[in-house]
């Protein structure tokens, strides 16, 4: 088959999902394509432009799915609605991906067209909503750093919670009584997720 940059790019997804952003090499790319490394560089200049074609990609197919979510809202939704939808398909395109999120939050600063989209339409939404102008740039920032960081801490997270005996359990909650009691509320990641852009979006919306 052909190689492409769409080939090279899909190959370097696969190998990242398994050795992570620190260890991916050009070599295990050309690897998994079953060519040598040094063909790889026609199509990608190296590690460092691939990584960012790789976040590139997330970040189209995230804003492709943003578009179908907000195709579904009804009319009479609210610019609250429209941004929760797309923060919830961002965090759904990311999570898609082992590693995305780390992906995103340490790929090379280059420009990206689809991370560039993202930020278009959210930044769209807020000045229609009728935003002050001079805050749509950080809320948008905010939100899209919210979703990233949100999804690295789900990705990271251990597959069981920590074992905590009875005795332990008391000892915790006399020394931290407001994170231990029910001063926290124990939280599904759905729905903490949908509340924290709501509270997101309430702050963006507050007076000055």
């Amino acid at each position: 088959m052909k190689l492409t940059k769409e080939r090279i790019v899909a190959a370097g997804m696969a190998v990242f999902a398994e050795v992570g952003y620190q260890n991916l090499s050009m070599r295990q790319v050309a690897d998994r394509l079953d060519t040598h490394a040094g063909s790889l560089y026609y199509h990608v200049r190296g590690k460092e432009e691939l990584l960012a074609l790789m976040a590139d990609r997330v970040c189209r197919q995230a804003h492709d799915a943003g578009t179908e979510a907000l195709a579904a809202l009804p009319p009479a939704a609210t610019w609250q609605d429209r941004v929760e939808a797309q923060a919830t398909a961002l965090r759904r395109g990311i999570a898609q991906h082992p590693g995305g999120a780390q992906l995103l939050a340490e790929s090379p600063g280059v420009l990206s067209t689809g991370a560039l989209s993202l930020m278009e339409r959210l930044l769209r939404t807020l000045l229609d909503a009728g935003l002050p102008a001079d805050r749509c740039g950080i809320a948008a920032d905010t939100l899209l750093s919210h979703v990233t960081g949100f999804v690295l801490q789900e990705q990271n997270q251990p597959a069981a919670p920590p074992a905590v005996t009875a005795e332990q359990y008391a000892d915790l909650l006399a020394r931290f009584p407001l994170v231990m009691g029910a001063s926290v509320q124990h939280l599904g990641q759905d729905e903490k997720f949908v509340r924290s852009v709501r509270l997101l979006c309430a702050g963006f919306a507050a007076p000055a």
